[in-house]
């Protein structure tokens, strides 16, 4: 069988992990690079001149978050399916707008956590009743990042460079693929530590639409590891710590800490005088960026559906912009 082929725009870290996914892949295979730097010695240097040149299967957008909206547009106007690396684009106005555009189009949006086997196997606990209602949710991206991260990229230092919209925006998703929607946020920030005009630590609380609340602790300035990147073993440049989680589920009839998996539920009658029984549940280990890869060649091909789609992406933009108004405003926001 022919190999999908996927052309990659955007030869940074993302970029180039997606490009090494391409190498590895089984059904997809890297058909072009474009970026413009010289370093990055790729054969196109705009994606108007690699769609000119050579019309590919599909489309990685590994590009800039401003450069999301018109490559995607672009990729569209040309019928190629395109995965957009998240966050979909810069602004939420900018996402309604592609959301508009693309309802003809295959499009992936890059939240590779969404297909983590980590992620299925607690969405399977969660949809099989194991906790029995969902009451609440502490989670937290604690973290400390290099004075070498922002001396590479000074706009780190900026508004719009902190954790709330680099890093918060996966971890809306998974709470929302756990918890379901989220329907209203509360937030304080600070920059105490750093002095940097953007934040460097957020407390965040929320109200999901079935009731369930939630808080949420974001740093990029804590030794800790009760991040994702640190507890789930998925991407091994990362320190890996396989007794810290980072997300504990609670609902009426037990709790589930990820990425753990240990699960706790009532040996009896549910009440605080009853013992747990505690267990914890195996699963196979498998790199999300390849397995969105394989994703995204089904989605090219027309096999599949995506499993994150433009409103998906969408919805993550939105709860993060009414986090970052929360905490400038000290409201509560309604996220519509």
């Amino acid at each position: 069988m022919r190999k999908t082929r996927i052309a990659v725009v955007g030869a940074g870290t993302i970029g180039r992990a997606h490009i090494d996914a391409l190498r590895a892949s089984r059904t997809c295979e890297l058909a072009a690079v474009v970026d413009p730097a010289p370093a990055a010695k790729a054969p196109y240097r705009s994606l108007g001149e690699l769609l000119a040149a050579d019309r590919p299967d599909g489309v990685v957008l590994a590009t800039p978050n401003r450069l999301h909206l018109p490559q995607a547009l672009e990729c569209l106007a040309a019928g190629v399916p395109v995965l957009i690396e998240k966050p979909v684009t810069a602004t939420l106005a900018e996402g309604e707008q592609l959301l508009r555009e693309a309802r003809h189009g295959r499009v992936l949006v890059g939240h590779h956590r969404a297909h983590s086997p980590i992620m299925a196997e607690a969405r399977r606990v969660i949809e099989n009743g194991k906790l029995g209602r969902l009451v609440s949710v502490v989670g937290s991206a604690l973290f400390y990042k290099p004075d070498t991260y922002f001396d590479e990229a000074p706009w780190r230092r900026e508004p719009g460079g902190g954790p709330i919209l680099i890093n918060l925006i996966h971890e809306i998703h998974n709470l929302r693929m756990l918890c379901g929607e989220i329907a209203a946020v509360q937030a304080f920030t600070s920059n105490v530590v750093r002095g940097f005009p953007v934040e460097d630590t957020a407390a965040i609380s929320l109200r999901f639409a079935s009731g369930a609340l939630g808080t949420f602790l974001l740093s990029d300035t804590a030794a800790s590891a009760r991040s994702w990147e640190q507890t789930a073993r998925e991407n091994p440049i990362y320190a890996s710590y396989d007794d810290q989680d980072c997300y504990v589920i609670s609902g009426t009839k037990g709790s589930l800490s990820v990425p753990t998996m240990r699960l706790d539920t009532f040996a009896g009658e549910p009440s605080w005088w009853t013992p747990f029984q505690r267990k914890r549940i195996d699963l196979d280990r498998a790199d999300p960026i390849a397995r969105q890869m394989e994703h995204f060649g089904a989605v090219a091909r027309g096999e599949a559906e995506p499993l994150v789609s433009v409103r998906d992406g969408v919805a993550n933009v939105r709860v993060t912009e009414a986090i970052v108004e929360a905490a400038k405003t000290g409201r509560t926001l309604r996220v519509q």
